[in-house]
């Protein structure tokens, strides 16, 4: 019998936290329901689930600064964000630190659990072998690392290696924005898309020691790494 994927569900509101976990356990996951911050970080380290599922607004630890002390020791489990908040830089801020996803109540299950699905699919992607070559840099993906020549190892985020990882198979040509923000954001809205910009002006800074590497913003359709 295969094991189940087990996800840590962090949400301060009883009722709500056993709707979203009878709901995940019916389509097969195993979940771990936390009532606040320390408790979901402890069991974090106890049982190291595949995914987490974080209520931003939380007693004792808020989803934020939990999220900061996951990321110390596992840049890659996937994240998602719930909260009422939806104010640009809350959102901004919540993909900055790691997120990979975020989504604002009143949500429907379905909506969760495909944004759930794609988030473990693209785990599994990233446990491929491919290493990949841009100008002078080497990337590995499964490791997240981007090396320039002999250089010491540059560490990327799950979501930088994600999105490098796109534009190197799309080298030359143009990325489409509204279908790699779908792909890894979940959605294009508005707040997605000042997060990607976020990310490309990242991903530039990390290969700017080659300066036969470019990713330039096409207006309307999206980003092209030139190399």
């Amino acid at each position: 019998m295969s094991k189940l994927t087990t996800i840590l569900l962090a949400e301060d509101e009883p009722a709500l936290g056993l709707i979203i976990k009878e709901s995940l356990e019916t389509r097969g996951f195993q979940v771990l329901l936390c009532e606040n911050g320390e408790v979901a970080f402890k069991t974090y380290q106890k049982e190291k689930p595949e995914l987490l599922v974080l209520d931003v607004m939380m007693p004792k630890k808020d989803g934020f600064t939990l999220a900061k002390e996951v990321r110390i020791e596992d840049d890659t489990i996937p994240i998602i964000f719930l909260t009422a908040k939806s104010q640009t830089q809350d959102v901004v801020e919540g993909f900055t630190i790691g997120g990979n996803d975020y989504l604002k109540k009143p949500f429907s299950m379905e909506e969760l659990i495909v944004r759930i699905n794609n988030l473990l699919n693209r785990t599994k992607l990233q446990k491929t072998s491919e290493i990949l070559n841009i100008g002078e840099y080497t990337f590995n993906f499964p490791k997240q690392i981007l090396q320039f020549k002999t250089d010491e190892n540059i560490q990327l985020t799950h979501r930088e290696a994600h999105l490098l990882f796109h534009l190197i198979k799309n080298k030359n040509a143009v990325l489409d924005r509204s279908v790699i923000l779908n792909k890894l954001w979940g959605n294009d809205d508005f707040f997605s898309a000042r997060s990607m910009d976020v990310f490309i002006t990242k991903l530039r800074k990390k290969l700017n020691r080659d300066d036969s590497i470019q990713i330039i913003n096409v207006r309307g359709f999206g980003y092209k790494l030139i190399c």
